[in-house]
C-alpha cells in the first residue's frame, strides 16, 4: 500500500522550455536501471508528455481561432459609409434634404441609433446654421416614416 502512494505522478512545469512535464517518484529511484532498459514508467511518462503537448497545442489553436473569429465579428459590425458633400443651390431645400436623407439611410441600410446619430451630425456639420432646424425636423420625419413603413425590409 505504501509503495502505491510513493509511485504517484507529479505535474511540473519546466521553466527552461515552457512546457509541462510529468515525473514519477519511482523514476527518480530507478534512474540508473531506466538508462539501460526502457521501463514501463518511462514509456508512460513519454505518452503522458506527448498528450500534454498535444493539449497545449490544441488550446493555443483554439485561442487563435477565437481571436480570429472575434476580429471577423468586429469587422462585420464596422460600417464604412462614404459621404461626399456637394455645394448645391436649391429651390426646395426641404425636398432635397428629405431625398438625400432617405437615400443615405436606405442605401447604407442604416438602422442602428449610433449610425443614425452620426448621419444627423454629418448633415448638421456640413450645412449652415440657417438649415439646422429644418434638418432636425426632416430627419425626425424621415426616420419615423422609414422605420414605421419599412421595418420588415431590414
Amino acid at each position: 500500500m505504501k509503495s502505491l502512494k510513493q509511485r504517484g505522478c507529479k505535474a511540473l512545469c519546466c521553466s527552461s522550455c515552457r512546457r509541462l512535464s510529468v515525473s514519477s517518484t519511482e523514476e527518480a529511484e530507478s534512474s540508473s536501471a531506466s538508462d539501460r532498459f526502457p521501463s514501463v514508467s518511462s514509456v508512460a511518462h513519454a505518452m503522458v508528455q506527448e498528450r500534454l503537448d498535444q493539449l497545449i497545442r490544441e488550446r493555443r489553436m483554439e485561442e487563435r481561432q477565437r481571436r480570429q473569429q472575434s476580429r471577423v465579428r468586429e469587422r462585420e459590425r464596422t460600417k464604412f459609409v462614404v459621404m461626399v458633400a456637394m455645394e448645391k443651390r436649391s429651390y426646395d431645400p426641404r425636398e432635397d434634404f428629405r431625398e438625400s436623407m432617405m437615400e443615405m439611410i436606405t442605401a447604407n441600410r442604416i438602422k442602428e441609433a449610433k449610425d443614425l446619430r452620426s448621419l444627423l451630425n454629418y448633415y448638421i456639420s456640413m450645412n449652415s446654421n440657417e438649415y439646422h432646424s429644418l434638418i432636425l425636423e426632416l430627419f425626425h420625419e424621415v426616420c419615423t416614416n422609414l422605420f414605421l413603413s419599412c421595418k420588415c425590409h431590414w
